[in-house]
């Protein structure tokens, strides 16, 4: 194919466009793993978080044929967003265990959290991922440079998607929620679009209704649940410290 062709060219901007369409998802997960992180590794999470994210796309795009024979491969996935989702939403720092920690335990404590925010950006990319793959390799048609020129013109956007997300979670924190909905959307569409179940969907449009909205709905009132009880804890733990023993 020439690149230089019309041919080319439509099918290198169907590829940008699917690209900023649908990295718009990843850019949510990596900002919210990477939300928690101390200010010094949120970066370097950011962009190690979207090169391990890129390296599971390539394996993805290289293997996406014999992906699409694996039975019920987008319900097991929707089902992980779902939980991946729900992680990110009532994760929780616990400040009065913060206080309390050793500072000489900090960079241990750091790196796992670290370690912890990279997988799960990464599993969270490899399950998202396989639209963008799907439609990448279709709108390709064959051409392994198509498929390289959108791997890469995804990494820039996952970076400065998530960098901007980042921000607008420290500014505005209820845009977790909204994060966390779109990822509950996203995993409510892998369900729908499960090649076993979808003909019963379209049979009972009702289903339809009530899968989008209890993922939604479900993972929105779990998160909150879990943090209202962390915040109870906490403010029950504080209450406790208060009180001072009685005089001898």
């Amino acid at each position: 194919m020439d690149i230089l062709s019309s041919q080319f060219l439509s099918a290198l901007f169907a590829i940008v466009v699917i690209d900023l369409v649908l990295a718009g998802d990843n850019a949510i997960v990596i900002a919210l793993a990477a939300r928690t992180l101390p200010s010094h590794l949120q970066k370097k999470a950011i962009v190690w978080g979207t090169v391990g994210a890129i390296g599971v796309r390539v394996v993805m795009t290289l293997v996406v044929v014999w992906l699409l024979t694996i039975p019920w491969l987008r319900l097991v996935g929707g089902l992980l967003l779902v939980w991946i989702a729900f992680k990110l939403l009532a994760e929780e720092q616990d400040e009065a265990e913060d206080q309390g920690r050793d500072v000489t335990d900090a960079p241990a404590a750091a790196g796992t959290s670290f370690a912890s925010a990279i997988r799960t950006i990464v599993v969270a990319d490899a399950v998202m991922g396989l639209d963008n793959v799907l439609g990448v390799a279709g709108a390709a048609k064959g051409s392994f440079l198509l498929v390289v020129l959108g791997l890469a013109i995804s990494i820039p956007i996952m970076i400065w998607g998530s960098t901007l997300i980042l921000k607008w979670v420290e500014r505005f924190p209820v845009i977790i929620y909204l994060g966390a909905g779109v990822l509950a959307w996203t995993a409510a569409a892998m369900i729908h679009h499960e090649p076993h179940l979808t003909p019963y969907f379209d049979t009972y449009p009702a289903l339809l209704v009530l899968l989008y909205a209890g993922m939604v709905g479900g993972i929105l009132g779990a998160g909150w649940w879990v943090k209202r009880r962390h915040a109870l804890a906490r403010r029950d733990a504080a209450a406790l410290t208060s009180v001072k023993p009685p005089a001898s």
